[in-house]
């Protein structure tokens, strides 16, 4: 319904992708769009409650935007924040403000302004919310179009872990069905819980800026809610399959782990989580060296997971 309505308005697009992008082409600048984007960080919040840690969680809000803002080809170069609450210290906002500039910082974004909300009513004591809107700068001839071709090579830029989804699944299992506590040590992870829960997203803005540079960049889904059969259709071509040889993801710790202690199908994780893979890029078969040895030397974990076929515009797990 609401993509019907929005069918209605300019400029509207590219509504179900990543992120909207916008011609300025009425304002005088036909070869300037302009991709804006509005995400949160979910109820990873209940967990920086739990620990009474919110220094990064800003980051996982930078983050969960200007990762959807690159995935087009857009630089970020603007962001605003929203914070909503019932009573909160000083010190707690502070803490989520230094994530955010942190975020931003890694992006190379800058803040531009915000709103920072005190409900009475509406939260418990010490909770609260974030969202966050970002807009981005792309001229035409640089827009990541979803150009993906048969014998293209698909590589995974290697998540941190969960990232910001499916931690209502992820909660129910680790503190009701196994009843931990955020300070349970885990030794599969070499940390207690808590702290691997809370490990904030990545921002993967300056190895997507810098591969532009040197390739062309067919495809980017950024690897969210709805895992990889959720985002990965949404840039391909629909007479084209990506194929994910699932053996050559390094799938961290914690998916496993998830996995066991919720007895939960591998399709199911692949439809839920990242499973080690934050970001997804295809590029040219001959290029694929060179983006990966790119990217290595930038310090960023990547892997070779796949390639592309003919098909409908599905993703196939082999």
């Amino acid at each position: 319904m609401i993509r019907k309505l929005a069918e209605d308005l300019p400029f509207s697009n590219s509504i179900g992708k990543f992120c909207n992008l916008y011609s300025l082409k009425d304002f005088g600048c036909k070869d300037v769009f302009l991709a804006t984007s509005a995400d949160g960080v979910g109820t990873k919040l209940k967990i920086a409650c739990m620990m009474n840690k919110h220094n990064t969680v800003g980051i996982d809000l930078v983050a969960m935007n200007v990762n959807d803002i690159i995935t087009s080809g857009a630089k970020p170069a603007l962001f605003l924040d929203y914070i909503s609450f019932s009573r909160l210290d000083d010190h707690v906002l502070e803490d989520i403000m230094k994530g955010i500039v942190n975020g931003l910082k890694d992006a190379d974004c800058s803040l531009s302004g915000g709103e920072t909300a005190e409900m009475p009513d509406m939260y418990k004591d010490g909770e609260y919310d974030l969202s966050g809107f970002c807009l981005g700068v792309v001229k035409k001839d640089e827009i990541i179009r979803e150009d993906a071709k048969e014998g293209d090579t698909v590589i995974g830029l290697l998540s941190s872990g969960l990232h910001s989804n499916g931690y209502s699944l992820v909660r129910k299992i680790v503190f009701e069905k196994i009843k931990m506590k955020v300070d349970t040590y885990i030794e599969d992870l070499n940390s207690t819980i808590g702290e691997e829960l809370l490990k904030p997203t990545m921002i993967y803005v300056k190895p997507i800026l810098e591969a532009k540079k040197k390739v062309k960049i067919k495809c980017v889904a950024h690897i969210t809610g709805g895992g990889f059969y959720g985002n990965i259709p949404r840039v391909l071509p629909s007479n084209m399959d990506m194929i994910i040889e699932k053996n050559d993801i390094p799938v961290p710790s914690i998916f496993h782990l998830i996995k066991e202690w919720g007895k939960i199908e591998e399709r199911e994780m692949f439809s839920v989580f990242n499973m080690g893979i934050g970001m997804v890029v295809v590029v040219r078969k001959t290029d694929a060296d060179k983006v990966m040895d790119l990217w290595k030397k930038m310090n960023y974990g990547c892997k070779i997971i796949g390639y592309i076929e003919k098909g409908n515009g599905s993703v196939r797990m082999v």
